[in-house]
């Protein structure tokens, strides 16, 4: 396969699509993007203080804008956010415009690399373990339904993934 214009990392928080992105992104030599990271560039402010003042709706519609324009960005590697696949919106436009990666992982492998982070407003519960079940459930079907490729991150650094993705692209 020739090299991809665009590539796209959806999944789960804690499934390393901005770590693995930025490693892919360096070895197709081509720029990286990540959605959370782009709305806070425009916001000036986290993610947390988004949730905060506008809920989550107001993040996803910031998340929507900002995908749509990134989408459009030509030799980028992007990484989306974990609830990205929520609109449907999305889902078109990161299908419709490039190749999609779905980075799989646990619930558990998730709360084993995010637990610590407080930049993550959705796991601020009293049992985050349940609430990334819940997620789980209700995002995996969109993941997989916009993905053109499944890759395993579970227990996996991310050079390998990186090169697992790589190896699939090159075909």
């Amino acid at each position: 396969m020739a090299k991809p214009n665009r590539v796209f990392l959806v999944g789960p928080m804690g499934a390393g699509k901005t770590t693995i992105g930025r490693q892919l992104a360096q070895a197709l030599g081509m720029e990286f993007r990540d959605s959370d990271h782009e709305i806070q560039r425009r916001t000036g402010v986290d993610i947390p203080t988004i949730f905060e003042y506008e809920g989550e709706d107001g993040f996803r519609q910031r998340e929507q804008q900002a995908i749509d324009d990134l989408t459009q960005v030509d030799n980028v590697v992007l990484a989306t956010g974990g609830g990205a696949v929520l609109r449907a919106e999305n889902r078109q436009h990161l299908s419709a415009r490039g190749i999609v990666f779905f980075l799989a992982c646990t619930p558990e492998q998730q709360y084993e690399r995010t637990h610590r982070d407080r930049n993550r407003p959705l796991l601020q519960t009293e049992d985050p373990m349940s609430r990334l079940r819940e997620l789980s459930a209700e995002r995996e079907p969109l993941y997989r339904a916009t993905a053109d490729y499944v890759i395993s991150t579970e227990g996996r650094g991310a050079s390998a993934v990186a090169n697992e993705i790589l190896d699939t692209l090159r075909g």
